[in-house]
C-alpha cells in the first residue's frame, strides 16, 4: 500500500512537472502617445490609424509580444495624470521595450475647461502651480520634457529599454515643403533622449522627407485625407511606421532584432458597395444620358471603399432578375458590403408583350405566366416581389441593403414636379419595410431640389429626354444620395462619404 501510495504521488510531481504552463519570457513592445499612435480604439474608425497599430506587422511576434497603449487625446502630461502609464509600468519587465511620441497636444492650454492638457514649452525644471478647472484638483504642471525624462527614467529603472520619438508631422505644406518641429516639441525630445542615452528616432523629420518625395497631391487623400492634417489613414500609418523600423534598423538599439526581413503588411480590406438599378444609375457610355452612378464615387472615400456600379440601362427589377444580372452581382456580394437598389422606370412596362420587362404593380404574391417568343413560360412577379427578393438575399449574403426611390422626370404637372409616391415609390418604401432595409426617398428629396431650383435651371439637366440626365443633373442626383446616406443615423456607409464643404 505505501508503495502504491509512493507511487501515485511521484506521478503527479512527474505530471504537474511536465504539464506547468511555462513562463512566457518573450519581450513586449509598450508604445504610450497620443492619437498619432493610436487613434481611437485602434479599429480604424472614419478611416483614421496610429502607426502603432501597424508596427507590429514589421516585427517578428512569435519572439516579441506588442501593446499598444496610446490614447487619442492626451499629452505627455494626461497620459500620466490619468494613470495610463501607472498601468504601463506596473506590467513592465527587464528587456521589454518602450516606445515614447507625445507633443500633439502639448501645445494646449495648461488650464482650462476643455482639456487642460498643456505643458510648460521645452525641457526645464520649472512648474506652474493650478487649480484644475477641469478636474477640480490642485496640480503642479511642468515642462514637456520633465514628462518624457519622467516617463524614461521610470521605464529604465524597470529594466526596460525606452525609446524616444519625435511627433509625426502634420500634412501642412509651404512651398513644396513640410514644416519640421525640430525647434519645438521634436527638439525637445531629442534633447532628453540624448540626455538620459537612450534612442531617438526624429520620426518628423524622417516621415517629412518622405512625403515630400511623393509631393503634396498624392499625399493628401492617400496618406492623410483632406478633412484630416494631423491622423494618417492606413497607408499613412504604415508609412510612419516603416520610418521607425529603417531607423531602428540603422541604431544600436536591440529591438531591431525582432525585425522580420520581408515583413508582409496587410491594409485594411476596402469596403464594396455595389449599385443595381437601370439607366438612370448606369454607366451608359452617353454623356447625354448619364447615371447618377457615374458620379457616385466623387462623394465617396474611394481609399476605403470600392463603388461597383451594376445598374444597367433598360432593365426592371424583373429582367435583372431574368437575365441573371441579380445572381451576377448576388454572387460577389460578402458580409459587411453594402448595396444600393433603385429601379421602377422600366416596371410599368408591358408585361406579356414588346420588351417583355414589366413588373405586376404592387407589393403582392399574384403572378401572371407569360409565353416568351423562343416558347419559354415565365412566371412574373410583382415589383414589390422583385425588391424584397434583392434585399432578402443580399442579407442572406450578409450585404447591408439600401432602397431608394426613383429618380424623378422633367415632368410638372401643375408646376410641380412629378412624384410617384403612390405606386413605385411607395412599393419600394414597403419593401424596404417588409424585409428591414434602410429607405431613401429620393424621388420626393430630388424633386423639391428641382422646384427650389426652377424649371429653366432643370431642363439643362435633361439634354436628351425627359428621364436621363447630364452629366449636371447626374452630380446633384449623386450628392442628394451621398448626403441622404449621411443622415442614416445606423447605417455604417455615411462613415465613408464625403460630401465637400
Amino acid at each position: 500500500m505505501k508503495f502504491i501510495k509512493l507511487f501515485s504521488v511521484l506521478f503527479l510531481a512527474l505530471f504537474l512537472f511536465n504539464f506547468t504552463p511555462k513562463k512566457d519570457n518573450k519581450p513586449t513592445l509598450f508604445m504610450v502617445g497620443d492619437s498619432t499612435v493610436k487613434n481611437g480604439k485602434g479599429l480604424g474608425d472614419g478611416g483614421l490609424w496610429g502607426w502603432g497599430d501597424y508596427i507590429g506587422q514589421f516585427l517578428d511576434t512569435t519572439k516579441i509580444k506588442i501593446e499598444n497603449h496610446a490614447l487619442g487625446g492626451t499629452s505627455s502630461r494626461t497620459f500620466q495624470d490619468k494613470g495610463l502609464w501607472t498601468a504601463v509600468l506596473n506590467k513592465l519587465k527587464k528587456g521589454d521595450y518602450v516606445l515614447i511620441q507625445f507633443g500633439h497636444n502639448d501645445d494646449g492650454p495648461l488650464n482650462d475647461s476643455l482639456r487642460a492638457r498643456g505643458t510648460i514649452k521645452g525641457i526645464g525644471n520649472e512648474t506652474e502651480e493650478i487649480d484644475n478647472i477641469l478636474t477640480k484638483k490642485h496640480e503642479t504642471v511642468h515642462s514637456y520634457g520633465w514628462y518624457i525624462q519622467k516617463v524614461v527614467r521610470e521605464a529604465k529603472a524597470k529594466g526596460a529599454i525606452p525609446i524616444v520619438c519625435s511627433p509625426i508631422p502634420r500634412n501642412d505644406w509651404k512651398d513644396g515643403k513640410v514644416p519640421r518641429n525640430n525647434k519645438s516639441y521634436g527638439l525637445w525630445a531629442k534633447q532628453i533622449a540624448k540626455k538620459e542615452k537612450v534612442t531617438f528616432i526624429d520620426l518628423n523629420d524622417k516621415m517629412s522627407v518622405e512625403l515630400e518625395k511623393l509631393g503634396e497631391a498624392k499625399v493628401t487623400g492617400t496618406y492623410f485625407y483632406k478633412k484630416d492634417h494631423t491622423h494618417t489613414s492606413a497607408k499613412g500609418a504604415v508609412l510612419s511606421a516603416s520610418v521607425i523600423i529603417n531607423q531602428l534598423k540603422a541604431s544600436k538599439n536591440s529591438l531591431k532584432n525582432y525585425i522580420l526581413e520581408n515583413p508582409k503588411i496587410v491594409l485594411p480590406a476596402k469596403k464594396k458597395v455595389f449599385l443595381i438599378g437601370d439607366s438612370t444609375m448606369a454607366d451608359n457610355k452617353d454623356v447625354n444620358a448619364v447615371g447618377w452612378g457615374v458620379s457616385f464615387p466623387k462623394y465617396c472615400d474611394t481609399t476605403r471603399i470600392e463603388v461597383i456600379n451594376k445598374a444597367r440601362g433598360g432593365r426592371s427589377t424583373r429582367t435583372f432578375v431574368y437575365e441573371g444580372l441579380w445572381d451576377e452581382v448576388k454572387n460577389q456580394l460578402q458580409p459587411g458590403n453594402f448595396i444600393l437598389i433603385q429601379f421602377g422606370h422600366n416596371d410599368a412596362g408591358a408585361v406579356d408583350k414588346e420588351k417583355l420587362r414589366g413588373s405586376l404593380k404592387g407589393n403582392g404574391d399574384e403572378t401572371q405566366e407569360v409565353t416568351r417568343p423562343d416558347g419559354t413560360k415565365e412566371t412574373v412577379h410583382t415589383f414589390g416581389f422583385y425588391m424584397e427578393k434583392f434585399i432578402r438575399e443580399a442579407k442572406e449574403k450578409g450585404a447591408i441593403p439600401i432602397v431608394l426611390s426613383q429618380t424623378p422626370r422633367n415632368e410638372w404637372p401643375n408646376d410641380k414636379v412629378e412624384r410617384r409616391a403612390d405606386t413605385y415609390g411607395k412599393w419600394s418604401k414597403d419593401a424596404a419595410e417588409k424585409e428591414g432595409a434602410f429607405y431613401i426617398d429620393l424621388n420626393d428629396i430630388v424633386a423639391l431640389k428641382y422646384e427650389a431650383l426652377g424649371k429653366e435651371k432643370v431642363k439643362v439637366f435633361f439634354p436628351k429626354d425627359h428621364t436621363h440626365t447630364g452629366e449636371e443633373g447626374a452630380d446633384l442626383n449623386a450628392l442628394t444620395v451621398a448626403e441622404s446616406i449621411k443622415k442614416l443615423k445606423e447605417c455604417n456607409l455615411k462613415d465613408y462619404i464625403e460630401i465637400p464643404k
